[in-house]
């Protein structure tokens, strides 16, 4: 007989294949690398650690090594996120064409200006 570990376990693991999928949607569907990036990035986070944590729970004696899996890729995750798209950014990877707002340059432009009156 499951009881309600079990049946959370279970809701858990289908709420963090969703997540995946619509990740994954979001991949194919985005126009440029950066909103593909965020796409991959934030969806499949949560689906990855709801599917992990989901297992975990279905299997109590495997709970452990799944939440040491899980918060492994929340701390690894936005930080190959940043780095990627930070090094995308640097190589003159364009964003979409219809977006003409480029906070980081003008940051950057910002802060050369205070070094330089400094």
């Amino acid at each position: 007989m499951l009881d309600a570990l079990h049946y959370t376990g279970y809701v858990l693991t289908s709420f963090g294949v969703l997540f995946l999928l619509l990740g994954a949607l979001g991949i194919l569907r985005m126009p440029d690398v950066y909103n593909r990036m965020q796409a991959g990035t934030k969806a499949t986070t949560l689906g990855a650690v709801g599917t992990i944590m989901g297992v975990g729970l279905i299997n109590p004696e495997w709970f452990l090594k799944t939440l040491i899996i899980s918060l492994f890729i929340l701390l690894s995750n936005p930080i190959s996120s940043h780095a990627l798209a930070r090094g995308s950014y640097r190589i003159g990877i364009k964003m979409w064409q219809k977006k003409d707002i480029d906070a980081y340059k003008k940051a950057v432009q910002e802060s050369e200006e205070k070094e330089e009156a400094a």
